[in-house]
């Protein structure tokens, strides 16, 4: 198929490109800079100047292409409104434009807010609706596509994708224990984040763009949660520093606005996921690539 790849120079767009290009497909990239149109190219990705404000150049993209899978968002964590605005128009310019065309539609998403009290499944549907809502309630903007001729599909993605490499929530966490000289864990650490090696996610998502029905939930999950105490040990071990429990009213002050997701429990299953693609996560666990070095200082 031809594929359009929003993000596709990305953390994950990038291991993403990889398994579909080994899938035979022809993958088009949207690239915001030159460093990212070339790194794209090399790799015989075609690319499309442009990010997700460049609404026209995105509509085009979409309607040339087979499928799409959208990975881009802003992340701008200083003005979320921004980020959750750019991502529903992109979301909503996407689907217009596979309007009756029967093409599949993948949508990243996460697991945050889907349940209290229990690890999140895909039965769980998203609360978010609406612009004001996190990520402009962009997943079930998408899977309302479903009844205008376009197979959604959300893809929800643990909160660490880890891997060598890797600067998200995690390399954040990590900075913050070197910064402090000490690791620590909000309150008593029992609240858990799911967790997913970066290669089994990409391969999640080529399997999800094949076999996926319309409306799926997929959820890139391998550990149903690791504990934050367990986090904030491993990365005490790995870069010699004491660990210790944050009060929770001084964790803003401590981790900074990652402190926001690390309070909260963030636990998630994938069995619906693994049964639907036969897909069976393979990759390292996270303390385990905190010990192999993956966030090492860079």
């Amino acid at each position: 198929m031809r594929v359009f790849v929003t993000g596709a120079s990305g953390w994950i767009g990038t291991a993403v490109v990889g398994e579909l290009l080994a899938a035979g497909h022809e993958v088009t990239g949207l690239a915001r800079s030159q460093a990212s149109a070339d790194a794209l190219q090399a790799r015989g990705v075609r690319v499309r100047r442009g990010d997700l404000d460049d609404l026209d150049g995105i509509r085009a993209g979409a309607e040339e292409a087979e499928a799409v899978v959208h990975l881009a968002n802003k992340h701008d964590f200083a003005n979320q409104a921004a980020s959750n605005a750019a991502e529903r128009a992109a979301v909503q310019t996407i689907g217009d434009a596979l309007e009756d065309s029967g093409r599949p539609f993948l949508v990243a998403s996460g697991v945050a807010g889907l349940a209290q009290g229990r690890p999140c499944t895909e039965a769980d549907p998203s609360p978010f609706h609406g612009p004001q809502s996190p990520r402009g309630g962009s997943e079930n903007l998408a899977l309302d596509f479903a009844d205008r001729g376009v197979r959604p599909v959300s893809l929800r993605f643990a909160p660490t994708v880890h891997g060598t490499g890797d600067h998200g929530f995690i390399a954040i966490i990590a900075e913050a224990a070197r910064r402090r000289g000490v690791s620590g864990y909000p309150g008593d650490g029992t609240n858990r984040w799911a967790a997913v090696h970066r290669t089994d996610a990409a391969r999640m998502v080529a399997l999800g763009l094949e076999k996926a029905p319309a409306g799926a939930r997929l959820h890139a999950v391998a550990e149903e949660g690791v504990t934050t105490r367990d986090i904030a040990e491993a990365i005490g071990r790995a870069f010699d520093l004491p660990v210790t429990s944050v009060d929770p009213a001084d964790a803003q002050d401590h981790f900074g606005w990652i402190s926001a997701f690390f309070t909260m429990d963030l636990a998630a299953t994938s069995i619906e996921t693994q049964r639907l693609l036969g897909w069976t996560p393979t990759g390292p666990g996270l303390i385990e690539d905190i010990a192999a070095g993956a966030y090492a200082a860079r």
